[in-house]
C-alpha cells in the first residue's frame, strides 16, 4: 500500500513531510536511481512560492545521480507530459498541487511515454524513498532557486506551437474569449496560444505573486469568470486550474459548462467525423447520470473509472476509447495527449464554436444534468469506510430509498484529508436530504 503517492503524485503542505527538503531530495535520488546515470529529465513548475525550492532540491538530487535536468520553468502540467515525449526525455516532473491553495504543493512524474507512472512503478520508487529517509544524512534546508535560462522559453514555445498546430491557422479569428489563468502555470502559455490562433482573448488572473494561485479565481471559482464574460459580451470563457490540466468553460450567457458537458460535445463531434471508435466515452464514478443516459440514447457507452485522470486514462487504454474525462474539467483527447490538458480542451470547444457558427450552449444541449450534491467533510483520519457503521447505515438508507433511480458515492480524497459525499437523483430535495445525513454521520465519526 502506497502512502506517499496518491491519485496525482506526491502532495502535501510545502515544507512539511512528504514535501520537506529531506523527502524531496530522497524523491530525486530514488527517481534518479530508477532512470539511471546519463538519463535526461525535464522539470516544470507552477507559480507557488514553494515551487522554485522544490524544483531546485529535486534537481540537485537528480544531478547527484548523474541525471541531466532541463528546467522548463513555469509551464502547464500537460506541457511537461508533452515535452517528456517530444524532447526525448526519460521522464518529466511537474512541481504543482493543481487546484489546491498555495500552501500545498506536489510532485507529479511522467514517464518517457508521457503517461503518469503506473502504480507498480510508483511503489518501487516509494520504497527507495523510504530507504533513503531511514538512512538519514539528507539536506534539511531547501535548495536555492535555480537561475532562469533559455530552456524555459524554448520549451514553452514548443508546447504552444504543438497546441496551435492541432487546429486550422487563425481558426479562432474574431472569437471573443475571456481566459482565467488562476494566477497559475498557464499565465504565459495561454495568451500565446490564443494569439497564435487569432482569438480576441482577454487574459485575467495572470499576475502570480506566489500566494494567489487559485485564490478566488480559476476552475474552482468560475462565477468570477462568468461575470466578466457577460460584462464584456464575450462569446465564451475559460477557467483553468493552477497547473492548467483542467478546464471549466462558461458560455456567452454566463452559464458554467463543466467536464461532463464537454465530453458530450466532443463525443458528438468525434462520432460525426467517424473518429469515436469504439463508441465508448470514459468517465468516472462522479460523472453525472444524465450524461450516461443521453450518451446511451445516441449509441455511445459510458465506462466509469475511479476518480483521477490517471485512472480515466488507464480505462481508455484498456478499452481503446479515444475520449475520457471528469466533471471537474480533466478531459483527455487520447489521439492528441497523454493526460488532461485544459488549453487543448478549450481549444477543441472554441474551434467547434467557430466552425459550426453556433454558441457554446447549443453544442451541448439535449441532456438533463440530474441534481447532484457533493459535500466535502474534512477528516482527522481515513478510517476504512466499511468500519464506520453509522455511515454505512446512512448510505444504505439512501440506496434503499432510490432503488436504482439515483446514485450514492462516498470516498476519501486521494490528495487531501477529505471525505467526499456524492448523491445524485431526480429530486433535488432528496439529494440534499440524503447528502446531508451521510455527511453528518461522517462528521460525527471521523470529522475534524
Amino acid at each position: 500500500m502506497k502512502h506517499l503517492f496518491g491519485t496525482d503524485g506526491i502532495r502535501g503542505v510545502a515544507g512539511e513531510p512528504p514535501l520537506d527538503p529531506a523527502t524531496v531530495y530522497a524523491v530525486g535520488l530514488a527517481l534518479g536511481d530508477s532512470l539511471g546515470e546519463g538519463a535526461r529529465v525535464v522539470v516544470g513548475q507552477d507559480t507557488r512560492q514553494s515551487s522554485a525550492w522544490i524544483a531546485a532540491t529535486l534537481t540537485a538530487a537528480l544531478e547527484q545521480r548523474g541525471v541531466a535536468v532541463a528546467q522548463a520553468g513555469v509551464l502547464p502540467t500537460p506541457a511537461v507530459a508533452f515535452l517528456a515525449v517530444q524532447g526525448d526525455y526519460a521522464a518529466g516532473v511537474m512541481i504543482s498541487a493543481s487546484h489546491n491553495p498555495f500552501q500545498d504543493n506536489g510532485i507529479k512524474v511522467f514517464g518517457a511515454s508521457g503517461y503518469k507512472l503506473p502504480d507498480e512503478e510508483e511503489a518501487i520508487i516509494e520504497a527507495a524513498i523510504e530507504r533513503y529517509l531511514a538512512a538519514g544524512g539528507l539536506p534539511s534546508e531547501p535548495g536555492a532557486p535555480l537561475p532562469h535560462d533559455g530552456d524555459a522559453v524554448r520549451l514553452r514555445a514548443a508546447y504552444v506551437a504543438h497546441l496551435a498546430s492541432q487546429f486550422p491557422p487563425r481558426g479562432l479569428e474574431g472569437l471573443r474569449i475571456v481566459v482565467d489563468c488562476a494566477h497559475g502555470a498557464a499565465c504565459a502559455a495561454a495568451a500565446e496560444v490564443f494569439a497564435a490562433l487569432g482569438a480576441r482573448a482577454t487574459v485575467v488572473a495572470n499576475q502570480p505573486t506566489g500566494t494567489n494561485i487559485n485564490a478566488g479565481v480559476g476552475a474552482l471559482h468560475p462565477e468570477t469568470l462568468a461575470q466578466q464574460v457577460v460584462a464584456q459580451g464575450a462569446d465564451a470563457g475559460l477557467a483553468l486550474d493552477g497547473d492548467a490540466d483542467r478546464a471549466i468553460l462558461v458560455d456567452a450567457r454566463g452559464k458554467v459548462v463543466n467536464g461532463d458537458a464537454v465530453l458530450l460535445m466532443a463525443a458528438r463531434e468525434l462520432r460525426a467525423s467517424g473518429h469515436l471508435e469504439p463508441p465508448i466515452v470514459v468517465g468516472t464514478v462522479m460523472t453525472n447520470l444524465g450524461l450516461e443516459m443521453v450518451l446511451r440514447q445516441e449509441g455511445i457507452r459510458l465506462e466509469r473509472a475511479p476518480v483521477g485522470d490517471k485512472y480515466v486514462l488507464d480505462r481508455m487504454r484498456s478499452t481503446g476509447a479515444v475520449l475520457g474525462g471528469e466533471p471537474s474539467g480533466h478531459v483527455i483527447f487520447g489521439a492528441e495527449a497523454t493526460t488532461g490538458d485544459g488549453l487543448l480542451t478549450a481549444l477543441h470547444c472554441f474551434d467547434l464554436v467557430a466552425r459550426r457558427r453556433r454558441p457554446l450552449h447549443e453544442l451541448c444541449d439535449g441532456w438533463v444534468e440530474l441534481p447532484q450534491r457533493i459535500i466535502n467533510v474534512r477528516v482527522r483520519e481515513k478510517t476504512p469506510l466499511q468500519e464506520l457503521l453509522p455511515v454505512q447505515a446512512a448510505i444504505q438508507a439512501a440506496e434503499q430509498y432510490f432503488a436504482g433511480s439515483g446514485r450514492v458515492l462516498v470516498r476519501y480524497s486521494g490528495t487531501e484529508k477529505l471525505a467526499r459525499v456524492m448523491v445524485e437523483a431526480q429530486s433535488a430535495a432528496d439529494v440534499e436530504s440524503f447528502a446531508a445525513s451521510i455527511a453528518a454521520a461522517l462528521q460525527a465519526e471521523v470529522g475534524v
